[in-house]
């Protein structure tokens, strides 16, 4: 018998009883979409879960720190190295060039954090978390402004704040900030004249003597008489100079990252800047003067190139960070990424998906009792004509295939109608949650198909093995 006779013959018993045919798809239909529906559930889940970590520093991101010198002796089988230069673990461009030679290193960019205070009119803040990156990185940044926009190349010196740097402002009239009162103060971040106090530790220790004089301020007349009395009773008092004060620098701000104050993400709090841009800022402030942070040599005075505070480096796989990671540590330096977050995203994405897969696997069993059943049926209601087949010659693998066959079909049509209802529910899943809830992968629209074509396969087997042991006398005989 050829294969289109068994498929046609297959094809019309199934149209005969339309309606016990509908029911047993429908059954397969509601397994499939169930299982699928589940699996899509789980893979949002994880995406979800990579997409925060990505926030939070990148998949493929290794975070480079400077490392100690007993790392790099040990890493280099050499103690005079770590112990004669001060800098043999600090980042600069030679270790830059060094890292981006690696296997797998797609590219490497250095992050500057430095410190400062914020002055403008009455408010004012202590700037700790200012990150001076490459220009082209921050304008390849994704995030989204509330104001303004990224430098462009070759600016002078401006800042883009995040939306939560405007709570760390302080009014130096009566010291209110936002964690006493629960509200801002009132600058405008994007308009306002901005000065920028780069040498904090000067700025510090003005406002501390001045502390410091206000407080003795009901002393100092005792410690004038006394001081005339040791002096011969010239009258005259000793006073050291006060500190004079920092200068002060005008930075306009350049954009404000969106987000409001109950909005967090991985920018909130920093304050950014062209590396480039600062790096002349501080030529210009400390000239030949140490810049706060940097190493200085034996007599005091700076080297003459920047350390950075930190490397990031993009591997060209995730499944490549741990190796660049340990590369990076095999150097001295101290190496971290979000793989461990990764491998446990990973894992309870698996457990998820194992665990609503299970579930709606209920479902398609469900499904396949009611397949094997409906051709079980369909076996008694044609013995008679299972048994005219026998006598004319038809081979007995024939009629086994023709009743697989008929599986088949019902295993097709639900599988095909049951991702479209999954699709539907999907669908409506992301546009109540107003996120990707529920993301069906690719492959899952074949493997569903397949999947409850093999299934029904499975459940009509046991019935076409049936069909075939029928004896051919008994069933022309049966009425």
């Amino acid at each position: 018998m050829r294969f289109a006779d068994k498929v046609g013959m297959a094809w019309n018993s199934l149209l005969k009883r339309k309606l016990r045919t509908m029911l047993t798809i429908l059954g397969v239909m509601i397994g499939v979409a169930s299982i699928v529906t589940m699996m899509a559930l789980g893979e949002g889940l994880n995406r979800q879960s990579l997409e925060m970590i990505e926030e939070y520093g990148g998949l493929r991101t290794v975070e480079v720190r400077e490392g100690n010198a007993q790392s790099v002796q040990s890493a280099e089988g050499d103690g005079a190295s770590g112990a004669s230069d001060p800098t043999a673990y600090k980042l600069s461009e030679s270790t830059m060039e060094k890292i981006s030679h690696l296997d797998h290193v797609e590219s490497v960019y250095p992050t500057l954090e430095f410190q400062a205070v914020i002055v403008s009119g009455a408010y004012h803040m202590t700037l700790y978390s200012g990150q001076a990156v490459p220009i082209e990185v921050l304008r390849g940044m994704n995030w989204e402004f509330e104001e303004g926009e990224w430098p462009k190349e070759g600016d002078e010196l401006k800042y883009v704040f995040g939306n939560l740097v405007i709570s760390d402002f302080a009014d130096s009239r009566d010291n209110i900030v936002y964690w006493n009162t629960g509200k801002t103060v009132d600058i405008d971040m994007m308009n306002a004249k901005m000065f920028t106090i780069f040498d904090v530790d000067a700025y510090e220790a003005l406002h501390s003597k001045n502390n410091k004089q206000g407080t003795d301020t009901g002393n100092t007349d005792n410690q004038t008489g006394s001081a005339a009395s040791g002096t011969g009773g010239t009258g005259e008092t000793q006073t050291a100079s006060p500190p004079s004060a920092p200068k002060k620098y005008l930075v306009p701000t350049a954009g404000v990252l969106k987000g409001g104050l109950d909005d967090y993400n991985q920018y909130s709090w920093n304050t950014y800047c062209d590396l480039e841009a600062i790096r002349k800022m501080f030529k210009k402030v400390f000239k030949n003067k140490p810049i706060p942070g940097q190493p200085v040599k034996k007599n005091g005075k700076p080297y003459p190139e920047l350390f950075y505070s930190k490397l990031s480096v993009i591997v060209d796989e995730i499944d490549n960070v741990d190796e660049v990671q340990k590369a990076i540590g095999d150097l001295g330096y101290q190496a971290s990424s979000n793989s461990e977050w990764i491998a446990q995203a990973r894992e309870q994405s698996q457990s998820q998906q194992a665990m609503l897969g299970g579930i709606g696997a209920v479902s398609l069993l469900v499904a396949a009792i009611g397949i094997a059943n409906t051709m079980m049926m369909s076996i008694y209601e044609r013995t008679k004509e299972i048994g005219v087949m026998k006598v004319l010659g038809c081979g007995l693998y024939d009629i086994q295939q023709m009743f697989l066959a008929e599986a088949a079909m019902i295993g097709a049509g639900g599988g095909i109608t049951g991702l479209l209802l999954s699709f539907i529910v999907c669908i409506i899943i992301n546009k109540v949650t107003g996120a990707l809830t529920a993301v069906i992968p690719l492959w899952m629209y074949f493997a569903s198909v397949v999947f409850a074509i093999i299934v029904s396969m499975l459940a009509g087997y046991a019935p076409s093995k049936r069909a075939m042991s029928l004896s051919a006398l008994e069933a022309i005989r049966n009425n």
